[in-house]
């Protein structure tokens, strides 16, 4: 019998408010065993992460990943620099679109695939303003509402 692998679906809730996302790209992360080991238990915290080139390859700064419980001295750190694995067009193309002003690049969900891989979601973002951060919260109130008349 085989069982079941447990979905591992870490999201970054805060940055589909706080930016406005205009394109997508699927990454893969450099690991150490005792970080993937933390991410299949789900001790991940991708709030305040954000990605940034560093001669021309990109990584993403501020995942927080916990360290791993039964990790020993080779236990990793759990806000280091993590490179993050991309074509050279697609780095091309990301880094191109970084440098226009009010521009960033966000990481909005990590998850393991079907090979047992880590990779991260990221996004080219635009930060919104107050007036479109009070218009999202508008609407998402708007749908609960429809949600919930549906219901009765």
């Amino acid at each position: 019998m085989a069982t079941t692998p447990v979905q591992i679906r870490i999201k970054n809730k805060k940055a589909w408010y706080e930016y406005l996302l205009l394109e997508d790209f699927v990454a893969g992360i450099v690991l150490t065993g005792t970080e993937i080991k933390s991410i299949r238990e789900g001790k991940v915290n991708l709030t305040d992460s954000y990605c940034t080139f560093d001669s021309n390859e990109l990584f993403v700064l501020n995942m927080h990943i916990a360290e791993y419980k039964y990790g020993n001295q080779f236990n990793h750190e759990p806000k280091r620099p993590r490179k993050l694995l991309l074509k050279r067009r697609e780095l091309n193309k990301i880094q191109g679109k970084a440098r226009d002003k009010g521009v960033t690049v966000v990481p909005t969900e990590l998850y393991i695939n079907e090979e047992g891989l880590a990779k991260l979601n990221i996004h080219i973002a635009r930060g919104k303003k107050t007036y479109d951060k009070r218009e999202s919260l508008k609407n998402k109130d708007q749908k609960r509402e429809i949600e919930r008349r549906h219901e009765e």
